[in-house]
Order: C-alpha cells, then sequence, then structure tokens
C-alpha cells in the first residue's frame, strides 16, 4: 500500500481555511473542490502515456494521450459528493458511480445501502473519494463493494486521514494505494480526527 501526502503549498494552504471552524458552508464546499482538483494531478499523476498521431495547425506529429481514458469516480455518500465535482472538472470525460452507506446501530459498523457503478467498471481505473479517513470503516467497506462489482484498479483519495484508519487499510486492503492532504495526529474517543476539521458532511451541506 503506497501513502502519498500531497504537501503542495496552494493544497496545505487551502486545507488550512477548511479546518476553521469560522469558514461557511459556501466556502466550505467551494474549498472542498478546489482540493479535489489540485490533488487530481497527483492522484493520477502514473496514469500511462501512449503515442498518438495528431494533426496540428501546422503539421502532423505524435503527442502522448492517455492509454486507457476510462476511468470512474466514485464518491461515499453523503461528503464524498463534494470532492465528486471537483475531480470530474478535471476528468470530464470520467464516469461516476456512487457507494451509499449508513452506520448500523447495533454493530456500529458501515453498512451499504445503496451502489450504482459504471457497468463497464472492470476496465475503469476507480477513484474513491470521501474527505475523512477516520476509522477506516467506510473505506474498507466501499473498497469492498467496489471490488465485488469488479474493480480491479482503485485509488483511494482523502483530505484528512488519521493514522489508525491508514493502518486499518493496511491489514484488509494492501494493493489499494491511498492519496491525502495531511495525516493527523490520531482518533478521540468519538472516532473524531483530530485536530481535523468536524464532521465534513455537516460543514458541506449545512446539516448537523
Amino acid at each position: 500500500m503506497k501513502v502519498t501526502v500531497i504537501d503542495h503549498p496552494l493544497v496545505q494552504h487551502k486545507l488550512s481555511r477548511l479546518r476553521d471552524k469560522n469558514t461557511s458552508n459556501k466556502e466550505f464546499r467551494e474549498l472542498v473542490s478546489e482540493l479535489a482538483m489540485l490533488m487530481c494531478y497527483e492522484v493520477t499523476r502514473d496514469l500511462p502515456l501512449v503515442d498518438a498521431e495528431i494533426e496540428t495547425p501546422i503539421c502532423k506529429s505524435t503527442f502522448k494521450v492517455l492509454a486507457n481514458e476510462k476511468i470512474a469516480i466514485v464518491p461515499i455518500l453523503r461528503a464524498g459528493l463534494g470532492m465528486a465535482d471537483g475531480m470530474m472538472n478535471m476528468i470530464p470525460n470520467a464516469k461516476m458511480g456512487h457507494i451509499g452507506m449508513y452506520r448500523n446501530p447495533d454493530t456500529l459498523k458501515p453498512t451499504s445501502y445503496y451502489c450504482k457503478l459504471p457497468y463497464d467498471i472492470e476496465e475503469r481505473d476507480a477513484i474513491l473519494v470521501d474527505p475523512m479517513l477516520a476509522t477506516g470503516n467506510s473505506a474498507i467497506e466501499g473498497i469492498r463493494v467496489l471490488k465485488e462489482g469488479g474493480a480491479k484498479s482503485i485509488r483511494l483519495v482523502n483530505l484528512l486521514a488519521a493514522p489508525e484508519g491508514i493502518e486499518a487499510i493496511r491489514k484488509v486492503y494492501d494493493d489499494v494505494d491511498l492519496y491525502v492532504a495531511c495525516i493527523d495526529e490520531k482518533l478521540n474517543d468519538h472516532g473524531y480526527i483530530v485536530p481535523g476539521l468536524g464532521d465534513a458532511g455537516d460543514r458541506l451541506f449545512g446539516t448537523k
């Protein structure tokens, strides 16, 4: 499992603004989308290229294009939606899937209630997005659903991660690469990332 921390100055600056408790819901949504766009560069850095002949207004020549333009952006509902549009802005030809989850009150584990993936997901590079990687349980369930649906190539993208969540995924899905803007200190007793940014879903959509 490769863990990439994207420490670009613009990413770190916008992440700091995102953490501020005084940041409005509107600005929070804008920042999450902007961060997803900036992170997308690193997430897709190693996508393979092939040569293609293209005719410019001057002449024909050979240039680089993506070997596989089949990419799927898959947000975990609901907070993942905040990152999905930013990613789609950078990869407009991608298809989007959705995975919905809720926390089972008895087991306290995430349970999938909705899954809609591109029909050819097995041919696509799947990018699973969710702002927070806390305990890792939601990400593990999301990866399980993607693999069960046929996905063979999966990248996980989070804005913030706790060490506990990273370790949890490493134990179950060591073949999934992780991209984060920052690895925070720890989880608190309520499962929130410290120092974190609070509940990403509530801050995105103005709920409590």
